[in-house]
C-alpha cells in the first residue's frame, strides 16, 4: 500500500497486479446552462462524477437533468466543500466574473488536475488580472486553462464539451498539448479564402 498519484492505473507487468483504490474522478461544473448540460453527461459517459454548481435562481430553476445534481451554493464555498484533489477538475461557464472568478480563486489553490474557464483570450487574459489583486500565486494562476478546450473550431453547444472533455482527457492522461493553427475562414459564399490576422 502507497499513496496514489493522479497518473496511476491499473496495471499488470506478468507478475505484479497494481489497483487503484481511491477516490473517484469529478468534475465540477460552475453554471447550469446549455453547455454545462452537455458537459455534465459527456463526462458521466467518461467516468466521472458531476456536480453542477450555480446559485441564479433563472439558471438553476431550470435544471432538469437529475442525473447530475444541483448545488445552489456560491461557487467558492461549494469548491471548498468538495474539498477538491488531484482527481478533481473544475470548469467555470457563466461568462459571470462574480461566479466563476470565485470559484476559480479556490480551485487554483487546490491541487485539481484540471481548472478551466469558458471565454475568449482576451476575457481570460482580464481575468488573470483580476485574480493576480488576491492571495494567489503566478504559478497558481498560470494553472488556469482558458480559454478553455482543444482549438477544434467549436461553435455550438455539444461541441465546446467535447473540446472541453478532449483537453481534459489529455491532461489527465499526461499528453502535451500543442498549440493548434487555427483553419483559415472560408467565405462559402464566394468561394475564396479570407486572411487571419
Amino acid at each position: 500500500m502507497e499513496p496514489g498519484k493522479w497518473s496511476d492505473l491499473l496495471e499488470f507487468d506478468g507478475k505484479v497486479l497494481k489497483t487503484v483504490h481511491g477516490p473517484r474522478w469529478r468534475l465540477l461544473v460552475i453554471g447550469a446552462g446549455q453547455v454545462s448540460r452537455y458537459l455534465a453527461q459527456m463526462a458521466q459517459a467518461l467516468d466521472y462524477h458531476v456536480t453542477v454548481c450555480d446559485p441564479r435562481g433563472e439558471y438553476a430553476d431550470g435544471w432538469d437533468f437529475k442525473e447530475v445534481p444541483l448545488n445552489r451554493g456560491y461557487p467558492d464555498d461549494v469548491v471548498v466543500q468538495m474539498n477538491l484533489d488531484a482527481h478533481s477538475a473544475v470548469v467555470a461557464v457563466t461568462h459571470d466574473p462574480k461566479l466563476d472568478d470565485a470559484a476559480l480563486l479556490e480551485a487554483l489553490k487546490s491541487p485539481a488536475f484540471y481548472v478551466g474557464a469558458l471565454g475568449s483570450r482576451k476575457n481570460n487574459d482580464a481575468r488573470r488580472k483580476r485574480l493576480a489583486d488576491f492571495d494567489l500565486a503566478a504559478s497558481e494562476i498560470e494553472r488556469l486553462r482558458g480559454p478553455v478546450g482543444l482549438k477544434i473550431g467549436s461553435k455550438t453547444p455539444p461541441e465546446i464539451a467535447v473540446a472541453i472533455l478532449a483537453e481534459m482527457t489529455a491532461v489527465r492522461r499526461g499528453v502535451q498539448i500543442p498549440e493548434t493553427i487555427e483553419p483559415s475562414k472560408v467565405n462559402v459564399s464566394a468561394g475564396c479564402e479570407v486572411p487571419q490576422n
